[in-house]
């Protein structure tokens, strides 16, 4: 398995899916990321390499394990979160429409 093969598969994990569901979600064919996983294709099109990044929303040298740092996003859950607890989307937006209210407060304030 390769290096970026298993990225993908670590960010699966962390949202709580599969590699078919991922493939869904982006719609890219299943059989692409089959055939990269076994070695039947050498390497993965940019289309398909952007649309799992943005998905996740990473770079695609974060997938390439070039950066270690997924994304600012990433590095805020981090923060936020202590790391160890899995954030969901629905976490995540919650914390986005807090960070707003708290936003549009100050801007109403001043």
């Amino acid at each position: 398995m390769t290096p970026l093969y298993k990225r993908i598969e670590d960010l699966c994990k962390k949202r709580d899916i599969n590699i078919t569901v991922l493939c869904n979600k982006c719609g890219i064919p299943r059989a692409s990321l089959s055939d990269y996983k076994t070695g039947r294709k050498k390497s993965l099109s940019a289309d398909t390499l952007s649309k799992i990044a943005d998905y996740f929303s990473v770079s695609v040298d974060y997938l390439y394990g070039k950066t270690d740092t997924a994304s600012d996003e990433e590095a805020l859950k981090v923060a936020l979160f202590g790391g160890d607890t899995l954030v969901t989307d629905k976490m995540w937006d919650e914390v986005k429409l807090y960070a707003n209210f708290i936003k549009e407060r100050e801007n109403g304030n001043k």
